[in-house]
């Protein structure tokens, strides 16, 4: 399910729901309707947020529960509300955007790190310093699942002992720096991993530095360095056994991993 939420406590409360189901996305057309509820201080800022909701989304679309009822807000609130309510909101899908007075909570998955940082700095641009935005949007799996397709459980490869990729591990990497390129400005966390097999820190530090070896390549095919970070894992996160020759080939591994960070 798919939804946009918008609500507040205490001075009043706005609620909008998108009931988009499984294909359906709020910036899909074909999504179903948003419903409008909640209470707000007096028609005239009703009649505001409803307008509003139906040149977003569309007239056919907006289902009205938006009351209006004994309640105070603070100066200016319908006009600072209303310009939170733009085409923007169409980017976020599951997710809620909380109005309790003068503080504001979004959260819900955007498609990039980028995206989820520009919609909470424009949204704090339409308003005065005495609000407050709590940036709870996160990165949807999306772009993940574009790494891992990119990827395809395949094993970049080094040649035994060393930190030098061979001519395969090399050609899967020119194919994931491809894919990076196409992400903006989305950070990735790139995971060495080790099979069982030796000395726990001698693996982590062989670990540690075959990440760093893959961020270096990365980099030398123009996927921007600060964009990309390298942690060494040793054996610690096994994805097969480690008692077959078959399972430490598998557990002897470089992953990608989408960072989403909160602030």
């Amino acid at each position: 399910m798919s939804t946009l939420r918008l609500y507040a406590i205490a001075f009043l409360a706005l609620l909008v729901t998108s009931a988009a189901q499984a294909q359906g996305t709020i910036a899909n057309p074909t999504a179903k309707p948003v419903i409008v509820s909640g209470t707000v201080p007096d028609e005239a800022t009703r009649q505001a947020i409803l307008s509003k909701m139906r040149s977003t989304y569309g007239g056919d679309r907006v289902i009205d529960q938006l009351g209006v009822g004994n309640v105070v807000a603070p100066p200016n609130w319908s006009e600072h509300v209303q310009k939170l309510l733009t085409p923007d909101l169409k980017q976020i899908t599951a997710g809620a955007l909380s109005i309790d007075g003068n503080n504001v909570a979004v959260r819900g998955e955007v498609t990039n790190e980028a995206l989820r940082q520009q919609l909470v700095s424009d949204f704090a641009s339409r308003l005065n310093p005495t609000w407050v935005i709590k940036n709870g949007l996160r990165v949807g799996a999306g772009e993940q699942q574009l790494l891992d397709k990119a990827l395809a459980d395949r094993i970049i490869e080094f040649e035994s002992g060393s930190t030098k990729l061979t001519a395969r591990g090399a050609q899967i990497l020119d194919e994931m720096a491809s894919v990076m390129q196409k992400l903006g400005n989305q950070s990735i966390q790139i995971l060495g991993h080790t099979d069982s097999q030796g000395h726990p820190e001698a693996n982590l530090i062989l670990s540690q530095s075959r990440a760093d070896a893959v961020r270096r390549y990365l980099v030398s095919r123009n996927v921007a360095g600060d964009r990309l970070s390298a942690s060494g894992m040793g054996a610690t996160e096994p994805v097969a056994s480690n008692a077959t020759p078959e399972g430490r080939a598998r557990n002897r591994r470089i992953e990608f991993r989408i960072v989403s960070t909160t602030p």
